[in-house]
């Protein structure tokens, strides 16, 4: 099992271009699976400035050919561009990556709270469309825990920035100086984990007059939970006209025109629209519209405020400690197997020639002693390896051990991801009655 990440971020490729990944995240995984066999499981994180796919793999180089054309496939971003643009990680650079990223030191505003979040939503989308492996859910709940150690040890979870408060604090900066958060008209564009987030930052800033709008049919049953209004189709331009502030973080792919706000304002009417979704729920030409301020996900990226060195510093040290200690037991799983392996192995040859025995000498006093020295020699024989394995593991150093064992012995380890084989039972190394229920018994050597 080799763990693989293909990553694009706002450090690399444009929110359109990220956009247009993300839209294909829901059928990426399962696709992706169907067509490759070298794959085993995949995870796909997909958020407001990032799209990453996590895999399970036996070979990094072909699956990740396999990746970058399905990508492609799904998404329409030629596959050349992909090659040149994504980040690949591999092994333990994609256990180091995760983790970052959930403790949210990966992201464009540092410490934001929000993605582990999204991080744990990512898993479980995966295992409910039952494309994820046990390495890969491990690896996904390691990192949700290290990024709520993050948040409750440091100061970095403390101060509660993220891509939507941010976002906020440039609306603050906008908003006319005789009025305040309380004063304001807000219309919400999405009915979404998203757009529930930052319902409660509006309110948090002391916001009263909220409404809710979608075209996905739920914003009836998102505003009640929260008390807030929900508004139709039909009701939306009336509440265009009054707001003061537009939040959109729908996604759903249909924009709000500048040509049809600007038919429907009032002149001199001041208005900040917040735009958080990829895909944009507005018109970026709205900010070409007199008295209309746009804030994008750009305008958050170029905004957001400088790392506190000492808080990232502690959270640093907390993820890379987390890090390796999921790597380590990582290595000792691994270690656990290619050790099932080898007792299988030696275990199967100690009952052919106990077998051997019995057939030559019956259920003798001496057939009995003959059987518990194999067995004692056996464990002896044994002790060396099993403790070489968890030395190497230690070190990093498994491969070389599972090889060792395939040339010395043809032993192959079960697929990343299926449990490792039950060790057949083994007679009982205590002297025996003459009836032989010795070979019944099942207690392993």
């Amino acid at each position: 099992m080799v763990y693989l990440s293909l990553v694009a971020s706002h450090s690399q490729l444009d929110l359109e271009t990220v956009a247009q990944l993300s839209a294909a995240a829901t059928e990426l995984a399962p696709a992706t699976l169907q067509a490759c066999d070298n794959i085993n499981g995949t995870v796909v994180l997909s958020t407001c400035n990032r799209f990453e796919i996590y895999a399970d793999v036996a070979s990094p180089l072909s699956a990740a050919t396999e990746l970058v054309h399905q990508l492609s496939s799904h998404s329409g971003v030629p596959a050349h561009l992909l090659d040149s643009k994504l980040l690949r990680f591999e092994g333990r650079a994609v256990i180091d990556h995760l983790f970052s990223v959930g403790a949210g030191l990966d992201s464009a505003v540092v410490g934001e709270r929000e993605i582990a979040g999204q991080v744990r939503r990512a898993l479980t989308q995966a295992q409910q469309q039952k494309t994820t492996t046990g390495n890969l859910t491990r690896l996904f709940e390691s990192a949700t825990r290290a990024a709520k150690d993050v948040g409750s040890q440091t100061a970095l979870g403390a101060q509660g920035k993220s891509v939507v408060s941010v976002a906020l604090d440039l609306a603050d900066d906008l908003m006319q100086a005789n009025r305040s958060w309380q004063d304001q008209e807000v219309v919400l564009f999405g009915t979404g984990a998203y757009a529930g987030v930052t319902l409660a930052l509006l309110r948090e800033r002391g916001v009263k007059h909220i409404k809710v709008y979608s075209t996905s049919g739920r914003a009836a049953d998102f505003a009640q939970k929260r008390g807030v209004q929900a508004i139709s189709t039909e009701e939306l331009e009336q509440a265009l006209r009054q707001a003061d502030v537009l939040v959109g973080c729908s996604g759903s792919g249909t924009q709000l025109a500048a040509a049809r706000l600007a038919a429907l304002r009032v002149p001199r009417h001041p208005l900040i629209a917040i735009d958080m979704a990829l895909t944009h729920d507005f018109d970026p030409a709205l900010a070409e519209l007199s008295d209309v301020e746009l804030i994008t996900l750009e305008s958050v990226r170029m905004a957001a405020p400088d790392e506190q060195s000492l808080a990232v510093y502690e959270a640093r040290k907390i993820v890379a400690r987390s890090a390796e200690e999921f790597d380590a037991s990582q290595r000792e799983r691994d270690a656990d197997q290619a050790i099932v392996a080898l007792r299988r192995h030696t275990q199967q040859v100690l009952e052919a020639e106990v077998a051997k025995v019995r057939s030559q000498h019956g259920c003798t006093a001496a057939a009995n002693e003959v059987e518990l020295a194999m067995r004692r020699m056996m464990r002896q024989l044994l002790h060396v390896p099993t403790v070489r394995a968890r030395e190497l593991a230690a070190e990093g150093r498994t491969e070389e051990y599972v090889q060792a064992l395939n040339t010395l012995y043809g032993l192959e380890l079960p697929q990343a991801g299926a449990p490792a084989p039950a060790a057949q039972p083994t007679p009982s190394p205590a002297v025996q009655p003459a009836s032989c229920p010795l070979q019944q018994d099942t207690r392993s050597a």
